[in-house]
Formats: structure tokens, C-alpha cells, sequence
């Protein structure tokens, strides 16, 4: 099962609860209380976000944390980027080059490569904004095409995904 890290989604959360609030800034434990998470996570998540730039801190008695750029410009792929352990990948082909002992003779290594790319180009186009404003007017992840060659007759082709609404 493909599945996020749970230090990701807290930094989800996190961040969607701060851009909820930009104009305030958000200490550790406030974060903690409200989102229902231990301070030592939440510090260890804002700590990890702040080295990859997507939070700025501030010392002091009234410090604490704030969006580094609009919640807009920050993505969820910015986001995995900076909590996943590994490089972004669906399959060790996929994160880099020279990590499958298979992977000079696969021949399935093009079409993970492209399922891959397909899925981490969603995860750019969902922002932290559109996340607390999931019917707002966000960017459509769902309008992608895969690239590469036509696919053999009877093999779908992800071209629009049409959304029921209830």
C-alpha cells in the first residue's frame, strides 16, 4: 500500500492550521493542543519544515512560527519532500538511478518512471491553500495526462477524472 508518513500528514495539518491563521504566529504547544499531537512532535515536524523553508521561526517571549511564503506557493510535494525519509518515489527505480540491481535490464522501468511522475506532478499541484479550501478554486489535479507514447488498444489513459459532488 502506497501511504504517506504519519510525520507528514501532521505537517499537513500543521501547516493548513497556520495558513488558517497567517497572520498570527503559532508557538509549538499551541500547535500541539489544538491539532491533538504531542509538543515533541509537532517541535521535531517544525523543525524539519524549517530546514526545507516552508516555515520561518521567531525567538522571544511572543515567538513561535509562521508560513515562510503564502500558503499557495507551498505544495504538497514540498511537503513530502521535507518529512519523508526517502527520496519521493513509488518504486526504488522511480527515487533515483543505481538503487535496483534490476534496473539496467527492466523492462517496466519507463512506465513506473512515468506513473511516478504522474503522481508527484498532483503532489505539486495541491497547495497548502487549497488544502483548507479543498472546493475553492484550486488548480485541478485531476486533468493530467500521462506523457510518453500512445498506450496499447484496451490500456486506459488518465486523461480527466469528472467529480461528483453530493
Amino acid at each position: 500500500m502506497l501511504r504517506i508518513s504519519k510525520l507528514t500528514d501532521y505537517g499537513t495539518l500543521i501547516l493548513a492550521h497556520m495558513a488558517s491563521r497567517p497572520e498570527r504566529l503559532h508557538s509549538a504547544t499551541e500547535l500541539a493542543e489544538t491539532l491533538g499531537l504531542g509538543v515533541p512532535t509537532v517541535s521535531k515536524v517544525l523543525k524539519a519544515l524549517g530546514r526545507h523553508a516552508l516555515v520561518n521561526s521567531h525567538r522571544g517571549a511572543s515567538g513561535g512560527y509562521a508560513l515562510a511564503r503564502p500558503p499557495q506557493q507551498i505544495n504538497m510535494a514540498h511537503i513530502v519532500d521535507a518529512l519523508e525519509e526517502q527520496p519521493f518515489g513509488l518504486t526504488e527505480c522511480s527515487a533515483g538511478s543505481g538503487l535496483c540491481s534490476l534496473e539496467t535490464g527492466c523492462r517496466i522501468r519507463d512506465n513506473w518512471q512515468r506513473i511516478n511522475g504522474v503522481v508527484r506532478r498532483a503532489l505539486e499541484d495541491v497547495s497548502v491553500a487549497d488544502m483548507i479550501h479543498p472546493h475553492g478554486p484550486a488548480s485541478s489535479i485531476t486533468e493530467h495526462r500521462v506523457h510518453g507514447p500512445e498506450p496499447h488498444p484496451g490500456t486506459a489513459r488518465l486523461t480527466r477524472l469528472d467529480h461528483q459532488e453530493d
